[in-house]
Order: C-alpha cells, then sequence, then structure tokens
C-alpha cells in the first residue's frame, strides 16, 4: 500500500484512544483518510485525529457521535469497530452481570455503532467496515470463557453483515489478533504473581515467539479498509503468529 492509498476517504474507529485503536486510527491518517475516533474519553487523542465522546453501550449517544463526526469528516467511508473489553475466567467464573457487560460492549457495540453508520456508509462508493475479533473466536483459549464467546459472535456477525450489505457496496470483514501487547494484556500480567513468566508464556503461544503489536493489527485494518482489498468482504484476516494454523513440533532439547 502507498502512503497515499486513503486519500480522500474518511474514517471511524471506535475505542480509538489506547492501544490497537489509536495504532489503527493513527495508520489510516498517515495513509491518507480523515480520522475520528469515538470513545469514552477521547481528550488523548492527538491531531489530526478528531476526537468524539460516546460510550458503545448507549445507542441515542452513539448516534449523536457518529453524526457529529460524519458532519466533521464531511462522511463515513471506513467504519473500524474496535471498542472492546476483555474477561478472564472458565464459565463457572463470571457472574451474569459481567457477560450482559462484556457482551454489550464487545457485540452489541458493534452493531450500535454500524446501525449508526450504515446511512453515510450506503452514500459511500468505497465503503467499508472492518470489526476487532480475536484468535479467541476461533480457538479454544484457557481462562476466556466470556471473552472466547463474545469474539465468536462478532465473527459470525461480520459474515452475516458481509452477507446483507455486499450488494449496497459495503465490504465488511474482521481481523483476528492473537495475543496483542497492549495496556489490558500488561495489567493481567501484573496482576499475577510472575508477569515475567507469564509473559514468557504467552511469547511461546504463538509460534513466532512473542506478542503481536498494535501497529501489526493496524497494518491488517487498513489493507482490508482500502480500495485495494476491493474483492474482499467477509473474510476474517488472521495476526496471530501463525496462532490459528500452526502445529509445530517442539524444538529439541539441548
Amino acid at each position: 500500500m502507498s502512503t497515499a492509498e486513503l486519500d480522500g476517504l474518511t474514517a471511524l474507529v471506535t475505542g480509538g484512544a489506547p492501544g490497537i485503536g489509536l495504532a489503527t486510527a493513527t495508520l489510516l491518517a498517515e495513509r491518507g483518510a480523515r480520522v475520528a475516533v469515538l470513545d469514552l474519553d477521547p481528550k488523548s487523542v492527538p491531531e489530526p485525529l478528531l476526537g468524539f465522546t460516546a460510550d458503545v453501550t448507549d445507542d441515542a449517544p452513539v448516534r449523536t457521535a457518529v453524526q457529529a463526526a460524519a458532519d466533521a469528516l464531511g462522511g463515513i467511508d471506513i467504519l473500524v469497530n474496535n471498542a472492546g473489553i476483555g474477561a478472564v475466567g472458565t464459565v463457572a467464573d463470571n457472574p451474569d452481570e459481567q457477560w450482559h457487560r462484556v457482551l454489550d460492549v464487545n457485540l452489541l457495540g458493534v452493531v450500535r455503532t454500524t446501525r449508526a453508520a450504515l446511512p453515510h456508509l450506503r452514500r459511500s462508493t468505497r465503503a467499508s467496515v472492518v470489526n476487532t475479533c480475536s484468535i479467541a473466536a476461533t480457538a479454544g483459549l484457557p481462562q476466556r470463557a466470556l471473552h472466547s464467546a463474545s469474539k465468536g459472535a462478532v465473527l459470525s456477525l461480520t459474515l452475516a453483515m458481509a452477507a446483507d450489505h455486499v450488494r449496497e457496496g459495503i465490504r465488511v470483514n474482521c481481523v483476528n489478533p492473537g495475543t496483542v501487547d497492549t495496556p489490558w494484556v500488561g495489567r493481567l500480567l501484573d496482576a499475577t504473581d510472575d508477569p515475567a513468566a507469564e509473559r514468557t508464556a504467552l511469547d511461546a503461544r504463538q509460534p513466532h515467539g512473542r506478542l503481536v503489536t498494535a501497529e501489526e493489527v493496524a497494518a491488517a485494518v487498513a489493507y482490508l479498509a482500502s480500495p485495494s482489498a476491493g474483492s474482499t468482504t467477509g473474510t476474517a484476516l488472521q495476526v496471530d503468529g501463525g496462532m490459528a494454523g500452526l502445529r509445530l513440533r517442539p524444538e529439541p532439547r539441548p
């Protein structure tokens, strides 16, 4: 992709203040797009990004913020549904309230934001939606029952949306990151008895031997959002160091 690949396009990124969202919004802007960020606290978003405040669990503020972003940008060509929260535990460990909360953010947040953006996307000639999913949608990971369920739903929703809107000229895809070196993962590691050992274990879980970077996920999002991916829809792009598909033999002991 050239640095001008997204010239003339507009993009809205949810959950765009930290981690993957900020890396994505920054890269889209570097590629030429005008970019707005929707977040609970967008005050830290640097220029030239535009920040708008909304909680994706509340429909009315989402609609208001999406419309304000569209007005400021002059439309919406690209929607990146990145806002999300995590959860740790087996199916027995998370109370109903936490299940409702995670699904409300990770799944219904995608629904609310996309629903609000659809009128603008339908007016675009290069419309694209990219959802942040997870390797947890396709691989059984320990202590991630709730998180995995929410991301499995996002994967299925991505496919259904792609089918619903392909004839309107709106492409819908998702990225499935492995374990990404984000502030949330850092907090999980800090809460363990031996953060260094836990980080080593997470590194080793991915065949390429390290955590995924937020910038690597952003690059995948930028590709799926770009006109270069004009024939790509209903696709989940793995950004996981080979975790989903590779089955390596154990390294021989010295």
